[in-house]
This record gives C-alpha cells, structure tokens and sequence, in this order.
C-alpha cells in the first residue's frame, strides 16, 4: 500500500462540479492498493499517518501529529501510485488492485483512520473522476510504502 501524505492548509474534492469533501487545515491522503496489501498494512499505515509528527507546535517546530493539531483528513484512491514507468513512456498499471480487490481495502483502510482519528474523515468516491484541490502547507508532502518500512 502506497500513500502519498500532503499538509494543507485546505483541500476539497470535486465530483461532477459538486464539492464532495472539503477540510482546512490537515492531511490529504492520496492511497494506492496492491493486490499484496493486507490488513497488517493497513494497521501500520494508519498508526504512522495518524501520529506522524509533521505540524509545527507553538515554536514553529514540526513536532505535532494530526490528532495533537486536530487537523482533518481527506483520503483519496489513487491507483496511478502504483505506476511502472521502467519500460517506454505509457505507464503500466498492472501492480494496483483490480476494484474487486482494492474497494474493501480502501474502504477498511478508511474505517480504520476514522477509528484512530476518533472521528469523521473525508473521502473521495473511488474510481470516480475526481478534481482534488489543496493549498499544500509548507510544502510538506510525504510518501510512505508499507512494503518499505524506512
């Protein structure tokens, strides 16, 4: 499971000219699924995006977690995470999960967030056409691979 992690100062998703999701500041949450991916990455991926220190404490130092800001979270699918790009310039694909495969996943992945972030969070709607917004904070963005535990 890959997710790409970016602090925003907002972010919104946008559906057929209808704003689906819309935080301040907070955490946008864009993930990709493997046929691979498990619950244990679930589990991991989720303790580490809810306690990742990033957000800047009283002394402008990032030493604040989403929960210790009380940011919000927006989490998006994004099968294009798990692009190849080795061989030609299209890029193949085939590594991310069919939806049969991703959708439960996704969908656990984001009960599980919304458990540890002890409430509500915002999603895209998978596999839909989606235009997502954001002022990037700081920038800040961060990509994390729970086969590549660094």
């Amino acid at each position: 499971m890959r997710v790409v992690l970016q602090r925003v100062a907002s972010a919104s998703v946008t559906i057929d000219s209808k704003i689906i999701a819309n935080i301040q500041k907070g955490l946008l949450v864009l993930v990709g699924i493997e046929d691979a991916d498990s619950q244990n990455d679930i589990d991991w991926l989720v303790g580490k995006i809810v306690n990742l220190r990033i957000f800047a404490d009283v002394n402008e130092v990032m030493n604040l977690s989403v929960l210790d800001a009380g940011g919000d979270i927006i989490v998006v699918s994004q099968f294009t995470l798990h692009a190849a790009t080795k061989k030609g310039n299209r890029p193949s694909y085939i590594k991310a999960s069919k939806p049969d495969i991703a959708i439960p996943l996704y969908e656990n992945f984001v009960q599980k967030m919304q458990f540890a972030l002890g409430r509500q969070i915002q999603t895209g709607v998978f596999g839909a056409d989606m235009k997502v917004a954001l002022v990037n904070d700081g920038p800040v963005t961060i990509m994390i691979d729970s086969k590549n535990r660094e």
